[in-house]
């Protein structure tokens, strides 16, 4: 035994006596697993490790190259100096074109390759001509750009910059075809477009799944109109838009539409047969009209609805029972009431639940100083819970001047 043991510890002991690298020791397949985890930052300065460490961040399968990565500790990216945007969109630049001319073309498969950069100087094209060939000499499931403008603040930018912004994206755009072919996802900031542009990306793009877009229009009151053979996701948050047009959309599964600026029917929905996921969320002053959201939803099946009022008024126009309103929310599953505003108490929300059978949570969260006292929520609630014949759990957080409910058909 005592031989046995002595073997076993000189085993871990290599000739001059040093522990054995047991990590290093692992087969190339385990190692490219452990590094997938890591940033693309973390993953290149293993290569100092060792030669075979080189060679296995060619193998990586998941690339996430962001500029935040390339931030110094504690600096967010919408707090960052003009000489720090330069010097990490370079810092992007370098990482991107290093790491892709490490892998030999079809050897190993690209699961995900996302980019976030700044649209500044020549840093974009460089990025976009080195994604475009590495699609065009690899298998990648994934591809996205993430495109910031280096401003999170909509009131520091002004009508000018929103048009360079632009600009500037579309020379990158009409430059990197081959990387936009590929991409399936995209977010856009910032961006004031002209008539046609957004439809020619939409064109291009023809692999895309994911589109957001914040702060980006083709000027204000413009319309939107989305056709698109592939898009599952689509989220246009604060975007000075009248009209949003969903004409031709038969994968989308997934809608956000927060902030509109006209009350004229601002939201068509067309061809949609898979739209499950709906976020509306609006301002709404007490002269404004309110809608029906069984003519805007009156193309699909929602399962999930979520409503947000950051206003003085509930824009949404309760209903009397239809054909048209069960129509609409016969699938309806999940219901998410987010700051209803002072001076509402929960009877406007009968209609939805007259009209979903189906329907096993609804959340709701009251803005301060709501005017509805505790009590009668909980009397409203048992109204509801007796109407659906179901059971409901009441969570009520009152801190802050902020009240949270969960009605719960599971019990």
């Amino acid at each position: 035994m005592a031989k046995s043991s002595r073997r076993r510890r000189a085993s871990k002991l290599n000739a001059k006596g040093k522990k054995v690298d047991r990590l290093s020791a692992l087969p190339d397949d385990v190692l490219v697993n452990i590094l997938d985890r890591l940033n693309v930052p973390e993953a290149a300065r293993t290569s100092i490790l060792a030669r075979r460490w080189g060679q296995l961040c060619a193998k990586l399968s998941r690339l996430i190259i962001s500029v935040q990565d390339f931030l110094p500790e504690g600096v967010l990216h919408t707090n960052v100096s003009v000489e720090e945007l330069v010097r990490t969109n370079a810092a992007v630049v370098q990482a991107t074109e290093s790491i892709l001319a490490r892998r030999n073309p079809g050897e190993h498969t690209i699961r995900l390759l996302s980019t976030t950069f700044y649209l500044r100087d020549d840093a974009p094209l460089s990025i976009g001509r080195a994604v475009g060939h590495v699609m065009a000499t690899h298998l990648v499931e994934v591809a996205k750009f993430t495109v910031r403008t280096g401003k999170d603040d909509i009131a520091e930018i002004d009508d000018d910059e929103l048009i360079t912004c632009a600009r500037k994206f579309m020379v990158f755009f009409d430059a990197c075809s081959n990387a936009f072919g590929g991409l399936t996802s995209l977010d856009l900031e910032n961006l004031r477009f002209g008539e046609s542009d957004i439809s020619s990306i939409l064109v291009s793009c023809k692999q895309l799944k994911h589109l957001h877009l914040y702060n980006c229009d083709c000027g204000e009151h413009s319309t939107l109109q989305v056709d698109h053979a592939h898009l599952s996701e689509l989220c246009i948050v604060q975007c000075l838009l009248s009209h949003v047009k969903l004409s031709w959309l038969p994968q989308l599964t997934q809608l956000v539409f927060d902030g509109w600026i006209d009350y004229d029917d601002p939201l068509f929905i067309g061809h949609v047969p898979l739209l499950k996921a709906v976020s509306l969320t609006n301002v709404a002053l007490s002269s404004n009209k309110m809608f029906k959201l069984s003519e805007f939803l009156s193309s699909t099946s929602v399962q999930n609805l979520k409503l947000g009022f950051k206003s003085e008024k509930i824009w949404v126009q309760p209903e009397c029972p239809t054909q048209s309103l069960a129509s609409v929310f016969r699938q309806l599953r999940f219901v998410n009431l987010v700051n209803i505003p002072e001076g509402y108490d929960l009877t406007w929300t009968m209609f939805i639940l007259e009209a979903a059978p189906l329907l096993k949570d609804l959340y709701i969260t009251v803005c301060a100083y709501l005017n509805i006292s505790f009590c009668n929520m909980v009397l409203m609630l048992v109204q509801m819970s007796a109407l659906l014949k179901i059971y409901f759990h009441l969570c009520c957080f009152c801190h802050a001047g902020m009240g949270s409910c969960v009605f719960n058909g599971d019990g």
